[in-house]
This record gives structure tokens, C-alpha cells and sequence, in this order.
């Protein structure tokens, strides 16, 4: 089956693979060759992509998986191969952002420091692949 993987400035990857596992708001997804129609919103996470017995991780930030007729399409906000990932920095985001959660008179956007503490949680997991 084909798998791309597309932002709004590049494809990130695209070719032929074995498996498919990411993300969803609803929860972990898994896809095989002439797996059933899907349409799904994917959340903050990695998603894994098996060829030949061997793994590659992308991170992926939201957005939506299609897959029909063995043919797999997401577009995303964001993506990056795990193995380009600066894990340093990846790392220090994390820190920061655990830290402005920790801040109990520290007036800020909840949410969105919940989303960067995803968004570099999911960077770490997508490095698994080094």
C-alpha cells in the first residue's frame, strides 16, 4: 500500500510500506494492506510506518488520515521524520514547557502548554527509530 505524507509546504514521505500505525483523537490506528475505507482527525502523536521489517517514525501534529484503496494520505499541520529531529532540542522544549504548567500564579494559556508539552513529547517518541 502507499503511504504520503504531506504538509502545507512539503511531502514529507512518500512510498510504498507494509503497515500503518498513528494517532487519531479516537485513539491508536493500525492499517494493513486492503484495510476498510478510513477517514480520521489524527492528534498530536507519531505515526510508524513498517517496510520490509523495518520502522520509520514521523511525528505529526493533527490533521487528517485517508485511507481507500490501499492508498494512505495525511496532511498535517506539521511532520518530521524522527531521525531529523534535534533530540537536544526536543529535550528543552519539553523542560520549558512542563515548567510554565508547573507555574501555579503563572497567568498562561493552559492549553497551549499542554499542546507543546504534546507536540515535544511526540518529537522524543519519533526519534525511536535512531
Amino acid at each position: 500500500m502507499h503511504l504520503k505524507i504531506i504538509t502545507h509546504e512539503k511531502v514529507v514521505f512518500d512510498e510504498v510500506v507494509d503497515e500503518i500505525y498513528t494517532k487519531t483523537v479516537d485513539g491508536e490506528i493500525g492499517i494493513l494492506k486492503n484495510h476498510v475505507p478510513v477517514m480520521a482527525a489524527l492528534d498530536i502523536g507519531v505515526t510508524k510506518a513498517v517496510k520490509d521489517g523495518k520502522s520509520e517514525y514521523f511525528t505529526t501534529m493533527g490533521g487528517v488520515l485517508q485511507f481507500k484503496d490501499d492508498e494512505a494520505l495525511i496532511l498535517t499541520v506539521t511532520a518530521e521524520r524522527g531521525n531529523e529531529i534535534d533530540v537536544a532540542r526536543a529535550k528543552d522544549a519539553l523542560k520549558r514547557a512542563k515548567a510554565r504548567l508547573e507555574e501555579a500564579d503563572a497567568q498562561i494559556d493552559t492549553k497551549r502548554a499542554e499542546a507543546a508539552v504534546a507536540r515535544a513529547m511526540a518529537r522524543l517518541k519519533a526519534t525511536l527509530s535512531r
